[in-house]
């Protein structure tokens, strides 16, 4: 992939043709604010706080910078006046629809909101529908656990038919990327319950000292994918350790 010339916020750089500009502007140190990005998976530009002013020639529009390619000739700016209105634009548009999002609440504070001028359309919540739990369970678990439901307003991030999901192995990938702790799970009487998706699952216990520590569908599913391999899966990670260290200081006595 060849090199282009692109400027950022007034400063000319070399980088790869094709690269986010999201991630190239914050190698340069500048910080630009986003909630549904993760490097782990494709952005989605859902959240909208990522936005510069791109100009290309006679061409001046706002765009998000998750998404958005870098090529020759752009000239990206990240903190204009344009950028800052839309982005407290979205941020008040993000705030009415999960009011319960402390990440959100603190943003807003940072740019000198004190509250959404708009209505709130649930009386709480934290969900913003950028959709990374539903990326990273398709796009690196190869799972479709959950899903997008409904339109307009009335669209959610759900299970199927809004029942249990079937396909859940209970990883916590969801939970892991979830930008405002939306996703609720309770780990209790020998099972993870996520409450969010309305699925119990099943703990395993360690083969070694007999404590829970991971769904059994997650188990045996690491166990497929690293039969191969000398990791013993069905120990806890703790016992695991003492397994690695045990091996270490023998190979040192040796």
């Amino acid at each position: 992939m060849g090199l282009v010339k692109t400027t950022i916020d007034g400063r000319e750089i070399e980088v790869e043709r094709d690269r986010w500009a999201l991630e190239v502007a914050r190698e340069l140190g500048i910080e630009i604010p986003t909630l549904c990005y993760h490097p782990a998976v494709e952005p989605y530009g859902a959240c909208r706080l990522c936005v510069v002013e791109v100009t290309q020639g006679r061409w001046t529009w706002l765009t998000t910078s998750c998404d958005l390619p870098i090529r020759e000739g752009l000239s990206i700016r990240t903190n204009t006046e344009n950028v800052i209105k839309a982005r407290r634009m979205a941020l008040e548009l993000l705030w009415a629809a999960a009011p319960d999002a402390a990440e959100i609440q603190e943003m807003a504070r940072e740019l000198g909101l004190a509250k959404p001028r708009f209505a709130s359309r649930m009386a709480s919540g934290k969900c913003i529908l950028c959709g990374l739990c539903i990326r990273v369970c398709k796009e690196v678990l190869g799972e479709a656990a959950i899903g997008f439901s409904h339109r307009g307003t009335a669209r959610v991030v759900g299970s199927p038919f809004g029942g249990t999901a079937s396909d859940c192995i209970g990883c916590g990938a969801c939970v892991g990327v979830c930008p405002t702790g939306h996703i609720e799970t309770v780990v209790a009487d020998g099972k993870l319950s996520m409450k969010t998706w309305q699925t119990d699952l099943p703990l395993a216990a360690c083969e070694a000292c007999g404590e829970p520590f991971a769904t059994k569908r997650l188990v045996e599913r690491l166990a497929k994918e690293t039969a191969e391999k000398e990791i013993n899966v069905r120990r806890c990670p703790r016992c695991r350790a003492k397994e690695l260290g045990a091996k270490w200081a023998q190979a040192v006595k040796r």
